[in-house]
């Protein structure tokens, strides 16, 4: 039973932890850290309600006598009750003091005091651009403050470190911003926004990181807010050399220091949401000094691959895929081979599943795919021998197999792609490619091994050595390769006439202005199940028909043993073609007409 003394004991309000504090205020949760945290002040409402004054005019601290000795439990305190009205008088339904000896007076006094406080928790202050107002001028105030006792006080740190400590409290405020989007518009507006980027710049970095990480907040992803609210701060922030600031906080971070090691994290954190806007992603990519320094951190060495180089990795590859400049900048500076030698590593040794290096590695692929659609990019691979290194993880790879038939097929496709075709039989490629199509292969695989067969077709040189080699190959053992590629197109022809036959039940129930309406999502669930697949191995039995009579009258029997015949084959490579953008300034004439004397050859 607890006695009157613990109920009267006065307890201590320890401050909520940081990540605590994250989930109190919705926002996102980020993994822990060992930053150095300066101490978090008082919240000025606890300091407001503890000095509440009572019904008589007393501080509440001072209607309840503080009890000096709590380990008494044996003394009594308060007046006894009469003898006569010991049961009588006990107002104490839930069983709370039990009789402890407290007159009904203070309970009424007690009760009272309760209902304040309740009445004081349910008024939450109102947070509205008269709420950002006052934020804002009381952060201004810090910064001036603690500008001012830096520059009077430079060698007496003892005297600017209180001023430090406030205006750190302050900069983790503004984290409530990010719920509270709609006012983002004003809190630029004000100059905040500018001055939060100043910070960064502060000689103190453990502020700079701490502002770094607030910006992270209120431009991340997971912020329910509208694109111009995003673009109003974001828009600010850029005109107050944010990407410049940032910059310089990376280059000067030392990540052997664990707090400079998350000031990085949370640097490439903002550079993923600034690039969510692509002109930024392409201003970051060509116009900074980022892509030197990722291309720096990615390759420095480890013996577990951290969270910082795998980040460093994804990144890149986010901004490279942002805009050919900045694939072009990455190609100059030798990324391609930097890569590849990264990725050699992999070449018959798997990362742990699940693990920051699985990221890694994934991302260097990504990245490298990327750079393979430049023709740039094609004779660097070509130059670095990128296509014999992808043939060995054909050979004895196992996570980089389907990736590396990924990374061939982007180097052979495109006009740019001859020298990667000619490289590849020189290689003696021919052999494990052939080798992997013979086998039940997923989906991707299965689309990549086709678009390699189909870029050599159309990229190498008639009656040359190479094309007569890819030729044997497909007419070698019976033409057994031609019976895979005809299975394969009845499995997938298959697949597309039931999503077909969906979308003309819906089309005929839909007015003409809903059917436009419909077109991308028709569209979309067709090549969910395998329209490009079917359309490039059609391509690929289109050209063996064109160049070799044995191999269409092959073709032409498989088709009769599914009732078929080389129409079905033409109609594919007619309904490609006719979806084709003839008016895009970007446009394959080339493989335009070369579907149209294909189709020739089908009648």
């Amino acid at each position: 039973m607890a006695s009157i003394d613990d109920l009267f004991k006065v307890k201590t309000v320890s401050t909520p932890s940081r990540a605590l504090s994250g989930l109190i205020n919705g926002q996102k949760p980020y993994a822990p850290s060992n930053k150095r945290k300066f101490e978090i002040s008082q919240d000025p409402n606890a300091v407001y309600k503890a000095a509440k004054t009572t019904l008589n005019g007393d501080v509440k601290s001072n209607g309840i006598a503080a009890v000096e000795d709590a380990d008494d439990d044996d003394i009594e305190a308060g007046p006894a009750l009469p003898p006569d009205q010991e049961e009588e008088n006990i107002d104490d339904e839930e069983g709370r003091f039990f009789g402890g000896g407290i007159t009904n007076d203070t309970v009424d006094v007690l009760n009272f005091i309760d209902e304040r406080d309740k009445g004081d928790d349910a008024k939450a202050e109102k947070i509205d651009a008269a709420w950002v107002r006052r934020l804002a001028l009381n952060f201004e105030k810090k910064i001036s403050k603690n500008s001012e006792l830096r520059a009077k006080f430079e060698d007496d740190p003892q005297k600017f470190m209180g001023s430090e400590a406030d205006l750190d409290a302050d900069i983790k405020a503004l984290s409530i911003l990010s719920d509270h989007p709609d006012l983002y518009g004003e809190f630029a507006k004000l100059g905040c926004g500018a001055s939060l980027v100043s910070l960064l710049s502060h000689e103190n970095t453990d502020i700079a990181i701490d502002a770094i990480e607030i910006i992270n907040e209120l431009t991340d992803e997971d912020v329910e807010a509208e694109h111009d609210q995003w673009d109003l701060l974001v828009d600010a922030m850029l005109e107050a050399d944010l990407l410049s600031l940032l910059y310089d906080n990376i280059a000067r971070f030392d990540e052997e220091n664990e707090s400079d090691r998350a000031g990085v994290y949370h640097v490439l954190s903002v550079l993923e949401n600034l690039s969510s806007r692509t002109t930024i992603a392409m201003t970051i990519g060509t116009d900074t000094s980022f892509i030197p320094w990722l291309l720096q951190r990615v390759q420095k060495k480890e013996p577990i691959v951290t969270q910082n180089k795998q980040y460093t990795a994804e990144i890149l590859a986010i901004i490279l895929q942002s805009s050919p400049a900045s694939r072009l900048r990455f190609i100059d500076l030798n990324g391609i081979d930097i890569f590849l030698q990264l990725l050699s590593f992999y070449r018959k040794r798997d990362p742990a599943k699940g693990t920051e290096e699985e990221e890694y590695v994934e991302n260097l692929f990504d990245s490298l795919t990327c750079c393979l659609d430049e023709a740039d990019g094609k004779a660097k691979f070509v130059e670095a021998e990128g296509v014999e290194l992808c043939l060995i993880m054909l050979r004895e790879g196992k996570m980089s197999k389907p990736r590396a038939l990924r990374l061939l097929d982007h180097a052979l496709g495109g006009p740019e792609g001859a020298a990667c075709c000619s490289k590849l039989v020189e290689a003696a490629g021919l052999k494990p490619l052939f080798g992997a199509f013979m086998k039940m292969q997923d989906k991707q695989s299965t689309e990549h091994i086709l678009g390699i067969f189909s870029s050599m077709l159309r990229s190498l040189p008639a009656n040359s050595a190479e094309r007569i080699r890819l030729l044997a190959k497909f007419v070698e053992k019976d033409y057994e390769k031609i019976g895979r590629a005809v299975k394969i197109r009845g499995e997938y022809a298959f697949k597309v006439a039931a999503v077909d036959q969906e979308i003309s039940t819906e089309r005929s129930a839909l007015p003409a202005e809903e059917r436009e309406e419909k077109a991308d999502e028709w569209l979309s669930r067709r090549l969910d199940a395998g329209l490009y697949t079917l359309q490039t191995v059609d391509v690929v039995l289109a050209w063996l028909v064109a160049e070799d009579e044995g191999a269409k009258e092959r073709v032409m029997a498989l088709l009769r043993e599914r009732d078929e015949g080389l129409e079905v084959v033409r109609g594919t490579l007619e309904d490609q073609l006719n979806s084709m953008d003839t008016s895009a300034e970007d446009r394959d004439v080339v493989f335009q007409d070369i579907l149209t004397t294909l189709m020739e050859h089908l009648r």
